[in-house]
């Protein structure tokens, strides 16, 4: 019993020490300060289509992608759909509970198999306090976030869907242009809610973009990019 107990500590030390060295909020700590945080980690398990949390539940940890991935969307009035972003392994959610008492605003889904570590308010708020670069990581990821809702909220009142589709995919193109090939990282229809449309719009897009020769279309999921300034300026 006390071989399977140890077995079991060293097997959740080890899930929480990978969380806590991937994330880029506490990635840039020493040793010890590390061990420090993984002692306020708790781990937990998600199939695909479980909900990690629902809108109107209080929101007072911060979840942390270990392995998977989550898929954050909330619903209109109407209940429709609309993808806010995707989280993969050392992204986080839940960040805005650690400075107020709040309820969250989307779901969070596991789009597979999915880890996640989680720090309650009252641990990561003292971590603050004895570690300020902590604060200074999470603003600044806060900002992107705000920077990128707030593009993605302009697209949807200033551009066609054509031109949304069009803007994510020159999105996708590293930042050195090594390369015109993308991987689309969601699923048609995870992709037509993010872009405010339907599947099969999607469908219907990209085939027109393939004939207007600014694309061509490699699999299902892999796009070459023929003309990166034609797609801008739809």
């Amino acid at each position: 019993m006390t071989k399977q107990k140890n077995e079991n500590q060293h097997t959740s030390n080890l899930i929480h020490k990978s969380c806590v060295s991937h994330v880029p909020i506490f990635n840039h700590l020493n040793a010890d300060q590390m061990d420090e945080i993984m002692k306020t980690v708790q781990s937990q398990s998600f199939k695909k289509g479980d909900l990690v949390y629902r809108a109107g539940e209080t929101s007072d940890v911060l979840t942390i992608v270990n392995k998977g991935s989550l898929r954050i969307y909330r619903l209109s009035e109407s209940g429709k759909e609309q993808l806010v972003r995707v989280l993969k392994p050392g992204e986080f959610t839940g960040e805005l509970a650690l400075f107020n008492e709040t309820v969250h605003e989307n779901f969070a889904e596991a789009m597979e198999p999915t880890s996640v570590c989680q720090i309650t308010r009252s641990a990561l708020q003292e971590l603050l306090v004895n570690y300020p670069s902590i604060s200074i990581k999470i603003l600044q990821k806060l900002s992107t976030r705000v920077d990128q809702s707030e593009r993605q909220a302009t697209r949807f009142t200033t551009e066609s869907t054509e031109q949304r589709l069009a803007s994510y995919l020159v999105d996708l193109l590293e930042p050195d242009n090594q390369s015109d090939v993308v991987t689309l990282p969601l699923s048609k229809k995870n992709l037509a809610s993010y872009i405010g449309t339907t599947p099969e719009t999607v469908s219907r897009k990209l085939k027109e973009l393939e004939e207007m020769q600014l694309i061509r279309r490699i699999s299902s999921s892999r796009i070459r990019i023929l003309d990166e300034e034609g797609l801008l300026f739809l």
